[in-house]
Order: structure tokens, then sequence, then C-alpha cells
């Protein structure tokens, strides 16, 4: 199932969002609830603001200028104030410090722990799957939970707070304005939450999927420009762009231009509102309910309430926005990875060769996740220590497979797989795999220095190990003509270098990781004459004292291999060296092997097919 089908079958909950931020929130809480605290005791000084405005007019308009109690009335209401908005601010800076601390060690946390529990999801996943887009959902999805916890703890605790202690207050010095305020200020708020969710949440939403697709589509395009360029497709591309902008151009249009019209509408009640509060109390001024410092009192409410119910639709939308941008990085989180260490999991160690075995299928049966028939049904096949095994067949047939169950990219249906006596299924995935060197058809290389890429497998390798590697795999001589050597960087994915300098970087680097198990995917099958020379050799040198299997391509390349599987529907048809292959007859290795050789069949390129099959069906 692709990340996109997953989001459409299941569309997070509240309740999911509220699990999701206090799994992050509670290492912190400490901060975060200091932060709030201060920031309450902040706004505070607010709502009591408008008493010492109202004392300081009653206290001018109830007596004489000049009178020295009118004189000490208004100095002390004065003084009062001013103590009150340094407090604001004094209480505000330190629940800023107290924020910043919290707020970044959660985006710390939420982006790290994105990039962890992406690269543990399947490689069929990364093959379904956008890496710009994955890329965006992980970044915008930090920055919607900075807005989220920003919106929550400094904005609407704050302002629910704030009205709260506005509408008591009210209610206490001028019960019929307080209680107008009250109920106005509810259906204000049941209105916005309405308006956001029915209205906004779903425009919102569509615009943060196309966002996800234009940096999924402008990733796609800039990681693909050798092949853009080579067949002068620039202007298609452009034209492809375009239309995945436009689309994003409209549906961000509408979502932007719908909040617009929503805080029109919220700022025409907020208004309706002043009004009614300001000749409610100029009705009870005129029927002696209320002083002219009544007056200001509620005039200057208004005004700071009048903030806050502003603040508090825009707190709505854009609770509502961080929650929509928040999807995806949530979705990651509650997935499920599909191959996980059993507890009691302990490292494999595959102990210096004494066994005569080191691969062991037994009684394997195998389907895809998702159901379906089996691949496998009760295949047992064992792989002696340094044995070259190669596996043949058309696509489909299960060679792909075989190697993902070795490397535990899948965990078997039935039976187990052992490797040095041990089961996989009961060892960790990272000793596993770090007792398995691939060569792919088609490496991958980071965007780091030479040394770097061939020391990947073995990060604490040093200068001369580094060099002796690329020695072997006859890859020092071209990196000695860089003009950095090895602290050349190789570009993304490799693309400074020709797929032949890629390959013995690649071999060098499974050299250096010294593992016993050695996985081929016909590495020399798109290489010119020279180039898979230098392969050829540099792989003998790998293959040594090493239990190899190879994803066999061409046959021509797989003569000398130990012993030869044919495929076919999940089955292994026939098995044996080339030359007994040969002489068997009605051999169906032999029909291919005399029809390649004769040029009637390409190339087998099974693997590439049987990715495409495994991607359809994923998850």
């Amino acid at each position: 199932m692709s990340d996109e089908e997953e989001k459409k079958e299941r569309q997070i909950s509240w309740k999911d969002v509220s699990r999701f931020s206090w799994h992050y929130w509670r290492p912190n809480k400490w901060l975060g609830a200091g932060a709030a605290m201060l920031m309450l005791a902040s706004v505070s000084m607010d709502a009591i603001v408008p008493v010492y405005t109202g004392k300081i007019v009653d206290a001018m308009t109830n007596h004489a200028p000049g009178e020295t109690v009118a004189w000490n009335a208004a100095w002390a209401a004065f003084w009062a104030f001013t103590l009150l908005a340094f407090l604001h601010q004094i209480l505000r800076i330190g629940s800023m410090f107290f924020w910043n601390a919290f707020a970044v060690k959660n985006l710390h946390a939420i982006v790290t722990d994105g990039l962890h529990k992406v690269q543990r999801f399947s490689s069929d996943w990364h093959a379904n799957t956008f890496a710009g887009g994955t890329v965006r959902k992980i970044t915008r999805g930090m920055w919607a939970m900075d807005t989220f916890e920003d919106t929550i703890l400094m904005g609407l605790l704050p302002a629910i707070t704030i009205m709260i202690g506005v509408t008591i207050m009210l209610s206490i010095k001028l019960p019929l304005v307080g209680l107008g305020a009250g109920v106005m200020i509810l259906f204000y708020c049941a209105v916005s939450i309405w308006m956001s969710v029915k209205i906004l949440a779903p425009r919102f939403i569509a615009s943060a999927d196309a966002d996800t697709k234009v940096g999924a589509t402008l990733a796609d395009i800039i990681t693909g420009n050798p092949t853009v360029k080579s067949f002068g497709a620039e202007s298609r591309e452009d034209r492809i762009f375009l239309g995945v902008a436009d689309a994003w151009r409209q549906k961000s249009f509408r979502a932007w231009q719908t909040g617009v019209t929503a805080d029109a509408a919220r700022s025409v009640f907020r208004l309706l509102m002043m009004a009614s509060m300001i000749a409610t109390t100029i009705y009870l001024w005129k029927v002696a309910k209320a002083t002219p410092g009544d007056i200001v009192l509620v005039i200057t409410t208004f005004f700071i309430i009048g903030g806050y119910l502003r603040d508090i639709g825009m707190h709505i939308s854009h609770l509502q926005r961080s929650v929509s941008d928040m999807e995806d990085v949530i979705l990651f989180w509650m997935r499920k990875d599909d191959v996980v260490d059993s507890d009691g999991s302990v490292p494999l160690v595959v102990k210096p060769s004494r066994r005569r075995d080191m691969i062991a299928f037994d009684k394997v049966g195998f389907k895809y996740p998702n159901g379906g028939k089996y691949i496998y049904e009760n295949m047992s096949l064992d792989i002696g220590a340094g044995e070259k095994l190669a596996l043949v067949g058309p696509s489909g047939s299960g060679k792909s497979t075989f190697v993902k169950l070795i490397q535990r990219l899948y965990n078997v249906t039935d039976g187990q797989i052992r490797i040095d006596g041990q089961d996989i299924a009961n060892v960790t995935q990272e000793s596993l795999r770090q007792q398995i060197a691939l060569v792919p058809q088609d490496p991958t290389l980071f965007h780091r220095s030479l040394s770097d890429n061939i020391a990947y497998g073995c990060p604490g390798a040093t200068m001369e190990d580094i060099v002796a590697a690329a020695k072997k795999a006859f890859a020092h001589e071209f990196i000695e003509t860089l003009p950095k050597g090895y602290d050349t960087l190789v570009g993304e994915r490799g693309v400074k270098l020709s797929g032949g300098e890629r390959q013995r970087v690649a071999i060098a680097r499974a050299i250096l990781a010294n593992a016993p198990i050695l996985i081929l995917d016909e590495a020399t099958s798109s290489l010119d004459s020279i180039s898979e020379h230098y392969i050829q050799l540099a792989l003998q040198e790998l293959m040594k004292d090493r239990t190899t299997i190879t994803v066999a391509h061409r046959l021509s390349t797989i003569q000398k291999a130990d012993r030869i599987l044919v495929f076919d529907k999940g089955e292994i048809i026939e098995q044996g060296d080339h030359a007994s292959l040969m002489a068997r007859p009605h051999s169906r290795y032999k029909a291919l092997y005399e029809m390649q050789a004769l040029e009637l069949v390409p190339d087998y390129d099974g693997e590439a097919e049987e990715d495409k099959r495994l991607v359809s069906v994923a998850e």
C-alpha cells in the first residue's frame, strides 16, 4: 500500500493527534508547563488592567480637580496600572525562555524520529513513494507541530483563560454586561470551531496534499535532470510541473480565500459584540447603575478581549491547518513496521567457516503481507559456506524474493531461514544485514566523499584500509586522477561518476565491509567491455572466501558458478553447475542459454520486472 493510499484509508482523529503530541511533550513537560504558567500569569495582568483604568476615570470624575482624595486615588490606580504592565512584560519574557527550550527540543525529536521511522519502512514502500514528498512531509510536519503546540499552549490557553476571567469580572461588576459578553463569546467560539472543522479544514488538507505533490514532482524532475537533458525534454517537464503547480495554486487560493472570508465574518461579529456591550453600559449609566469609569472599563475590556477573540479565530484556523499538515508525519509515527526485531533478538555472529552450510532454507513458505497465493511453498535448500550460487529465471519467477528473504526484508510465512545455524527471525536486523554485502546493478552512492562512500560498510576504517579496498576493486587508479582524489564529492546518487566507476566504488565498499555473504545483482550487465573487464577482476577478488549469490541476467557471466538454480513460478525446477545443466536433455537452462547466446532473447532483466511486481502488491 502506498503512502497516499494509506492516507485515504485512514484519516487521523483528534485522539491520534493528542497521543502524538503528548508523546513529544511528555519528556519536556516541565518546560512546557513553566512556559504555559508564566504566560497565564502574564495575560492575567491584562484582565486586571481595565479595572484600574476605570478607577482612574472615576477618581477624576467623582471629585473636583486638585482634591487630595482624587489625586491620591488617581495616582494609586496609575501606579497599579504601570506595575501590572511591567509584570506583564517580565512574565511574558520569562515564558518565552521556557518556551524556546521546549519547542526546539520537540522539533529536534520529531525530525530525528521521522528519519528513524522512515528508514525502517520496507524497501517496497520506498520504491512506491517519492523521496522528495517524504522529505517534505517530515519537514512540514515538524513545523506544523511547532504551530500546533504554540497555538495550544501560547495562544488558545491564554485566550480562553482571559476570556473566562474577564467574563467573571464583568459579571461581578456589571452582571447584565458580563452575562451578555459570556453568551456572545461562547457563540463566537462555537461558530469559529464549526467553520474551521467543516469549511476550512477540507480545503487546507487539499492544499497540503497539493503542496506535497509539488515538492515530490520537483525532486523527481531535478533528480532525473541527466535523463531530461539527454532527451531534450526540459520544455516537456516544465509543462508537467506547470500542471502540478497550477493544481496547487487553485487549491491554495481557494483555501486562503475561504480563510479571508471566515476572518471577515468573525470581524463583523466582533464589531456587533462591541457595540452591544458599550450600548448596554451606556444604558446602565443612564439609569444610574454604572459610572463613567464602568464605561471606560467595558471599552478597555472589549479592546483586550477583542484582540483575543480575533486571535482565537486565527488560532482555531492555525490549529486546524497544523493538524492537516501534521497528518502525514502522524501516520508515519502510527505505522507499524513490516519487519520488527522480536523480543530477545540477539546479534547474528557468523563464526569462521566451521560449518558446511552457511545458509539454509528449511521448509520455507512465503506470501506477501497483503495476502494472496504463496510464492514459495515448502522450499528447502542448503547453501554451503564459500559456495558460489547463481539464480536464473524469467521475470516474476522468485529470484528477487529469494534474495529479499535472506536479507529479511520480509518475514517468511512458514518455516525458517538459518544463517550459520541461527534462525534469522531471532537475530537483530542490523546485525543480519551487516553480515551481507550487496552490489546491485545500479549502486547508490551518497553525495559525500569517495572515502566516505567506500567506508560506508566499515565506518571505523583507516585511510590505508580504504585505499587497499579501492585497489582490490580496481578503483584506485581513476580515483587518483580526480582533482581531490578520495576527498572528491560524487554528487547526488554518484552522478559525477560513470556507471563503471560507481560499480567499482560499490565493490570496494563491499570488500571493506568484509561480510561473509555476498549478493551480486549482475554488476556488469549494463557496462561497456572495458569497464566490464575491470569489474569482473574486482568481483573475483571480492568473491574469495565468501558465500556468493548472483542474480543472473546474462547467463554467460555465471558459467563458473558452483551451482545454478533455475527458478520458475516460485519453484526451483533445475539445479547444478553449468556443465551438468548443459548436458541435461530438455534442460530449461540449456534452452535459455542457447537462445540468449544466439541473441534470440534479451538478457534477463528479471529483477527489474520483479521489483515492479513487488511494488504493485507492496504492503
